[in-house]
């Protein structure tokens, strides 16, 4: 009986110790990279020249995220494009540089690429045509600009909803300001660039529509 008692009590310690490890089921998420730079196609392989240290490194489309044929279709001119992609990047035996897209967040021909001010504070950018409006959303407000209007800075509150939608909105200067923005393919109808981002911009009774894409505040997306 003693002999029982001692084996019982020393099993103790083991089955609390299992009671207290936390059990996941959830796969390990893979680390992944932002990078920015110009795109340039050699012998059918996309190779980007990176904004952050002037690196070479290939691209490939694990996650199906169309950049070739979006690549194919802007880049007409034979000038190198601009894109700002997420992925996982891998150093090879020989030295190159690899990195397996998991998300394209915009690629166009002309504007701002690498430099673009104030990137890492940026958290969204939106821009839409016919009229000319654009939102520029940082940690320290809203920036909206109109065609023809003065710039109008706001202080917003953002809204994640189901879906992956998201909502911006103000009520600041007693206008009613709401800009949602929603993961769907968008193509700028005035340049043809492609951002990972639907814009709606509802002001008064006034319905805008445009492109956006998150900055470098925004984090993984």
């Amino acid at each position: 009986m003693t002999s029982s008692r001692t084996l019982l009590f020393a099993l103790l310690p083991l089955f609390a110790g299992c009671q207290m490890l936390p059990w996941s089921g959830e796969p390990t998420r893979q680390a992944t990279e932002r990078l920015q730079g110009e795109i340039t196609r050699n012998d059918g392989t996309l190779v980007m020249r990176t904004c952050q240290g002037q690196r070479q490194v290939e691209l490939l489309d694990a996650a199906a995220t169309g950049l070739p044929d979006d690549v194919m279709m802007l880049a007409t001119g034979g000038e190198p494009l601009f894109a700002d992609v997420r992925g996982q990047l891998k150093t090879q035996s020989d030295g190159t540089s690899q990195l397996q897209l998991s998300q394209v967040y915009r690629l166009q021909s002309e504007g701002q690429g690498c430099e673009v001010r104030d990137f890492n504070q940026l958290t969204l950018r939106a821009v839409g045509h016919e009229p000319g409006w654009s939102v520029r959303i940082t940690t320290s407000g809203m920036l909206l600009e109109r065609q023809g209007q003065d710039p109008l800075a706001v202080p917003y509150l953002e809204e994640q909803l189901p879906g992956g939608q998201t909502n911006f909105s103000s009520e600041a200067n007693r206008q009613r300001l709401d800009l949602w923005v929603a993961p769907q393919r968008c193509v700028d109808g005035a340049t043809g660039a492609v951002s990972h981002l639907t814009a709606e911009l509802r002001l008064d009774d006034q319905t805008l529509r445009g492109c956006a894409y998150y900055g470098g505040a925004r984090g993984v997306n």
